[in-house]
């Protein structure tokens, strides 16, 4: 039987002593457990496919099918499959790689000691959880017309602290399409919350200062 009370969780990684790292952190979290394993991306697929674990941790290096190719298949088929990618590299390419192929996580192994539990629980929350300077490097690859005139109307609606019912009163348009707006200006700012798609939105200019 699948215990819901737990955050159920899928690793994918090549490295045997990844494994055995992770399972010994998620011991000791009364609300994790890893319930499946998997060395290479056909193995996270189908694993992800049997189990249908709450968050993945997906590495991008591995034999055979990777960990970009892995997770595109199953986004494709799971839309709301969260992924946590598992990396030793910080590098720009791969980062905005995978958040393009919907990773919502972004975890360096040299940081699992300190941020698994924190990372897993938030993005199991349905928050983004990407590293600033990650995010801020990603950001900088967007152009500026990449916002439409009506996301930037509804982030400074937002940065006026106004909630996205209150939002859709005054833009006429329902509280669950001000929602989907959101979702694609964080999206394509990279941002972890609101708060941080309006600072990383002033920051490059779509906002004035509030």
């Amino acid at each position: 039987m699948v215990n819901r009370d737990k955050i159920r969780i899928l690793c994918a990684d090549d490295h045997p002593l990844v494994h055995d790292g992770i399972s010994f952190a998620l011991q000791f979290q009364s609300d994790m457990e890893l319930v499946g394993s998997a060395f290479n991306g056909r193995e996270a697929v189908e694993q992800f496919r049997n189990l249908s674990p709450d968050v993945t941790l997906m590495d991008l290096q591995m034999p055979g099918m990777g960990g970009l190719e892995a997770m595109e298949i199953i986004r494709t088929d799971f839309p709301k499959a969260r992924i946590i990618v598992l990396t030793t590299y910080s590098s720009e390419v791969q980062a905005a790689r995978a958040i393009s192929s919907g990773a919502v996580g972004y975890l360096l192994k040299s940081s699992l000691r300190t941020e698994l539990v924190r990372t897993v629980r938030e993005v199991h929350q349905g928050l983004r959880r990407i590293p600033p300077k990650i995010a801020n490097i990603v950001a900088e690859r967007y152009r500026t017309d990449d916002l439409t005139a009506r996301e930037i109307e509804i982030l400074s609606l937002v940065a006026s602290g106004n909630s996205n019912k209150l939002v859709g009163e005054r833009l006429s348009i329902s509280e669950d399409t001000v929602k989907s707006h959101m979702k694609n200006v964080m999206a394509k700012l990279c941002a972890n919350d609101r708060t941080h798609a309006v600072l990383i939105a002033m920051r490059r200019g779509f906002l004035a200062a509030q």
